[in-house]
């Protein structure tokens, strides 16, 4: 069923929805539209509807009916009524998605917390459905049960518990980080709407071995690798989740752990499947989440637009300018084929050249400690030696590793 949007097409609502079932292996036996002008507060949809489908299910016997969005408790109960059929909303099929692609410890206790904030106060019976089809999430409960835990206080102790030791993961995460600074190579953040393609171009780019399928929410757990642009200056690659419209909030909230490696990016790469008809509308639904983050508008205005899959688009038809204008900041290209590659990494390289500060440094031929020392802690950008053998080196620092430079270095750093 689908929900009234004025931003995207009915027929891509429909397809990306019908994409999120089959994401967990659900065999979609029927997939029908469902225009809706004003929400019914009993059944979200109108009684003609709910009729209507209450016959289809009659005749297909479904398992489970989806909703591609989001009901209220009562809403999803009068339905589940009305149809003798177990119903589940948009919300709840992306967090069924999130709780079986999750591989890393913390991606499950995120999405058991985002699970148990999304379950509380709702009225929930057996999971089983999915159970059967697919590899289960230990708390959606197993077969043979016929009800999830529904103990309020029992669920707030867990939701508690399960905040606690997600801020242990984020005090980690933010050593990491001040580890990064010491070793103080600029991060780039990949972001982008789901299957807009960015891990095939992590892949490509860092030779990395990350899950990239043609399916929605392939990739879950954040991924870094280490990547040397042209210039040699070398920056950290980070690969994050795929954003889509209505992102459970409840997601949003659990993944601000690892979403925080976008707030701390010195740069961020925004994905897009520019081949896809609704390419502006994903635009605006990353741009979105990107700002309840807590994204700076100056950072998205900084940020690269990679216009990605151009390999599925005629030559003649590709985009090359955004209302009769080329935007400064876009690069087009394929990450299956890698055409444009060279484009986006002179582009990465002149835009962190920009916000970074160039220092010239003079070293006495015995200062090898020193010499290795810049090496590690910035990138050298060029290197020459005087007949005595005293070096010169000229070194592009990232704005928080300025303090270090100069601790060590003193007088013998001359800022340009």
């Amino acid at each position: 069923m689908k929900r009234a949007d004025e931003t995207r097409s009915l027929e891509a609502r429909l397809e990306e929805a019908t994409g999120l079932a089959r994401a967990i292996d659900l065999d979609v036996i029927a997939a029908l539209p469902a225009p809706l002008s004003e929400p019914r507060p009993a059944t979200l949809i109108g009684k003609g509807k709910v009729e209507e489908l209450k016959g289809l299910c009659e005749a297909e016997k479904p398992e489970l009916v989806i909703c591609d969005g989001q009901l209220s408790p009562v809403q999803q109960r009068n339905l589940e009524k009305a149809w003798n059929v177990k119903v589940l909303d948009r919300t709840g099929l992306i967090l069924e998605i999130f709780g079986e692609r999750a591989r890393t410890a913390e991606g499950r206790l995120q999405v058991e917390l985002a699970h148990l904030s999304y379950q509380k106060g709702r009225l929930v019976r057996s999971w089983t459905h999915l159970e059967r089809q697919r590899g289960g999430f230990g708390f959606l409960g197993g077969p043979g049960e016929t009800q999830i835990e529904a103990d309020r206080r029992a669920i707030g102790d867990r939701i508690a518990k399960l905040k606690r030791e997600l801020e242990d993961v984020k005090r980690t995460r933010q050593l990491h980080r001040e580890a990064r600074k010491r070793v103080p190579f600029p991060v780039v953040a990949l972001v982008g709407y789901t299957n807009a393609g960015k891990s095939t171009l992590f892949n490509k780019l860092t030779s990395a071995e990350v899950l990239a399928k043609d399916q929605l929410f392939a990739t879950l757990d954040p991924t870094m690798r280490g990547l040397v642009l042209p210039s040699k200056r070398r920056i950290i690659l980070s690969d994050t989740v795929g954003f889509i419209s209505d992102l459970p909030t409840q997601l949003v909230a659990a993944f601000r752990a690892t979403l925080e490696e976008v707030l701390e990016a010195d740069l961020l790469l925004h994905v897009r499947d520019i081949s896809h008809p609704d390419a502006q509308a994903q635009k605006d639904d990353v741009l979105d989440v990107l700002s309840e983050l807590g994204v700076s508008d100056a950072t998205q205005n900084g940020m690269i637009e990679v216009w990605n899959k151009i390999d599925l688009i005629p030559e003649a038809e590709r985009p090359t300018a955004v209302n009769g204008k080329r935007e400064p900041r876009t690069v087009s290209l394929s990450a299956l084929t890698s055409e444009g590659f060279d484009n986006l990494l002179a582009m990465i390289d002149g835009t962190l050249a920009k916000s970074a500060i160039e220092a010239e440094l003079r070293l006495e031929p015995d200062a090898g400690a020193d010499l290795a020392w810049a090496y590690e802690n910035g990138d050298v950008l060029k290197r020459t030696a005087d007949a005595k053998g005293r070096v010169k080196l000229r070194v592009a620092i990232v704005a928080g590793a300025l303090p270090k430079f100069e601790r060590r270095f003193g007088t013998r750093l001359v800022r340009q």
